[in-house]
């Protein structure tokens, strides 16, 4: 996938702008909504993980809630899907999140390189989410994934998750708070 052209941009920042008008979607809500489902798969995780390591089955039933608040809030912003794009859906997230946590504790050891590293490839997937799920992408155009696009060598990103990373920083630009 090339980088998007000044047109492209333009004709889907348009397209959100007209989606806002008719009340189709509310990004700034729909963003606060994802992070708080990222923050319901991580409870699902700790939850699995203190009943494995405390041997207490107790925690595992409690996922079933956990899980279903965070399946119903998903279906807010996923709202038509394909395939698997659900379940790739929430794996984003959650490795998004993950890395965002990692990063921070990166950056309070004082490794910032590392930290930046780590919060640029979060966002990467994070954009991927918005990516899929405001069908931004024609999936069936993409070969493959710029390997320098994730390299924290690069200083200005390039490739397709560069070209998302820049949609998707536009459209949160044009949100309405």
């Amino acid at each position: 996938m090339t980088d998007p052209t000044p047109e492209q941009l333009k004709a889907f920042i348009d397209k959100v702008d007209t989606m806002k008008k008719q009340e189709k979607m509310d990004l700034s809500s729909d963003q606060d909504l994802s992070i708080a489902i990222m923050n319901l798969i991580s409870i699902e995780e700790h939850f699995f993980f203190t009943g494995a390591k405390l041997d207490k089955p107790a925690y595992y039933d409690m996922i079933k809630d956990v899980r279903e608040m965070r399946k119903t809030l998903l279906q807010k912003i996923i709202k038509e899907y394909e395939g698997e794009v659900w379940c790739i859906s929430k794996h984003l997230l959650a490795a998004s999140m993950r890395l965002m946590e990692v990063g921070t504790k990166q950056l309070g050891m004082g490794r910032k390189e590392e930290a930046y590293d780590l919060f640029s490839k979060a966002y990467n997937l994070y954009s991927l989410f918005w990516g899929l799920n405001m069908k931004l992408l024609n999936v069936g155009d993409i070969k493959k994934i710029d390997d320098g696009a994730l390299n924290k060598q690069d200083t200005e990103k390039k490739g397709f998750m560069g070209a998302l990373g820049t949609l998707v920083k536009k459209v949160i630009d044009c949100c309405i708070e």
